[in-house]
């Protein structure tokens, strides 16, 4: 029997498969409301489309085929004709809500990703970067030189993760017996911020390429709430790790080439005490099918920009073993989505 017999051609089939062919067409439908704000201007009360658009200065008829798209997908509601109010999920678009993913939304939907999309088979055939081959540059050079609000996008949209995340973080991660911990790759220090108010005991180092550090959060600095506990630190983790702390921590850091992973992972172990704990926190790309729409799709633009990926469990302890760390365990970060799991290994006593 073929496989063409095997399977039904019902219209569930087809409905789906358009469906999936359209899916760029709703992505950028929903980051077009996001750009044009209009879950800002929606309030708690439905508003007539006439309304909407003069408030986001767009053409009435052509604003409503747009929500009308998004509420298909269950984006807005229309509780009468032409009158569009919030959902669940649209609330998350707006600026100023505490889980807000606007920012997030607006990243993967940058120019240079609809420059990048059309190349995947380039990407799968060489397991590399297209970056460099659409804007003859690495991927952080081009939003630094090409595309400084890209750039500005990508930072809003990787605080929001940790604002969203931190929290749930600092209850999973048990740094009862610490005394120092360093974020490595940790940014403006959200993390490491939170894990310090979380332990009033903890000191904490924030380790990030000498261009980022100036960002960090004034409570980190001297004369900061924090500051008397915090050391910031310049520098590139692939070349060294100049820190001695009790746990080394790398959240969403080991996406990019599993070499480059490996080099960040030895540079740890060469700098740490044995005993020392190492915790990677990031998602595990199939530990939750309910969440493998997202993580496999973020696994897939990772190559896209960096020839990276996302990881199994497995995986990672396949990198954790060619850096000569011993995994002890995986927990899950409860609250966070995609679940964030905190992936842990001891530095191994010398010899």
């Amino acid at each position: 029997m073929t496989a063409t017999a095997q399977h039904g051609t019902g219209d569930e089939a087809f409905r789906r498969l358009g469906e999936l062919a359209f899916s760029a067409g709703v992505a950028a439908a929903v980051q077009t409301a996001a750009r044009l704000r209009v879950p800002d201007v929606l309030d708690e009360d439905p508003l007539p489309v006439e309304r909407l658009a003069e408030k986001v200065g767009l053409d009435a008829h052509r604003l409503y085929r747009l929500l009308r798209t998004l509420t298909s997908y269950g984006v807005f509601a229309e509780p009468q004709p032409r009158h569009f109010a919030q959902t669940d999920v649209s609330v998350l678009l707006r600026e100023d809500h505490p889980q807000s993913l606007r920012a997030i939304v607006l990243w993967v939907g940058s120019p240079w990703t609809w420059q990048s999309w059309p190349r995947l088979e380039d990407a799968l055939r060489s397991g590399e970067s297209v970056i460099p081959s659409v804007f003859g540059k690495d991927f952080y050079t081009y939003l630094k030189e090409d595309a400084p609000a890209d750039e500005k996008v990508f930072a809003q949209a990787m605080t929001e993760s940790s604002i969203r995340s931190s929290a749930a973080v600092a209850e999973a991660l048990d740094l009862s017996t610490a005394t120092t911990v360093v974020d490595i790759g940790g940014g403006q220090g959200h993390l490491l911020r939170t894990l310090l108010r979380h332990n009033p005991h903890l000191h904490g180092v924030l380790f990030d390429l000498e261009t980022v550090v100036p960002g960090a959060y004034e409570e980190l600095r001297e004369g900061g709430e924090l500051g008397s506990r915090t050391r910031i630190l310049g520098g590139n983790c692939l070349e060294s790790v100049p820190v001695e702390a009790d746990v080394y921590l790398l959240k969403n850091l080991l996406d990019w080439p599993d070499d480059f992973s490996v080099a960040v992972l030895r540079n740890i172990r060469a700098a740490a005490r044995p005993g020392a704990r190492v915790v990677v926190v990031d998602s595990l790309v199939d530990a939750h099918p309910d969440e493998m729409t997202i993580t496999t799709a973020l696994d897939l633009f990772l190559l896209l920009n960096m020839g990276g990926q996302k990881h199994s469990r497995g995986e990672f302890e396949e990198l954790y073993a060619r850096a000569g760390i011993e995994v002890t365990g995986v927990t899950s970060a409860p609250g966070t989505l995609p679940r964030l799991h905190l992936v842990e290994g001891r530095i191994p006593a010398a010899g």
